[in-house]
């Protein structure tokens, strides 16, 4: 491996990690728990730093910050049985917000990744919620929860995205 390869896995586990550990840290500490819904329920933030990390660093650093992050807290918070599930959906969530914002930032691409990316969330865990609990009518009650979710990160992410993206390629091109 030559010595630039290395120094751009070395960055990129580095970026990984950090993103991870935001991501965990905006999932675990700053959400609100449903008690309507008919399983439960979280509202949490944690979508804000996946986002950024896959418009900012691509579809590598998103997927595995994202998944590895919410999964853990999964993990670490109770909600243990959404581990597997959390991994899969959030994983491909940034992975495919990085494919589809790429390495040129315009508005569209941007709402086109977010709505992709929610999409796929909510398909996701209305699946593992059927698999989970054999029922096709009470997942339906966390999809307003999961649309707020994307919304919310979409609504801060979105604004700053073009300076994200500058100030990452600053950061990839100086390093």
């Amino acid at each position: 491996m030559i010595q630039t390869e290395k120094k751009s896995n070395t960055r990129t586990m580095a970026l990984a990690a950090v993103f991870t550990s935001l991501t965990y840290v905006f999932t675990a500490f700053i959400n609100i728990r449903l008690p309507v819904t008919a399983n439960g329920g979280l509202i949490h933030l944690g979508n804000i730093p996946l986002f950024i990390a896959a418009i900012t660093f691509g579809s590598c650093v998103g997927a595995i910050s994202g998944g590895i992050g919410m999964a853990l807290f999964d993990l670490l918070s109770g909600w243990t049985v959404w581990a597997p599930f959390t991994l899969v959906i959030v994983s491909l969530m940034g992975y495919i917000m990085g494919k589809i914002t790429g390495t040129a930032y315009s508005l569209n691409r941007i709402i086109l990744a977010v709505t992709a990316a929610g999409t796929v969330k909510i398909a996701g865990y209305y699946i593992a919620e059927v698999l989970l609990y054999g029922n096709f009518a009470a997942p339906l009650s966390s999809i307003p929860g999961n649309v707020l979710q994307i919304s919310a990160a979409a609504v801060i992410v979105i604004p700053i995205a073009p300076l994200l993206k500058k100030a990452a390629a600053g950061i990839v091109h100086t390093a």
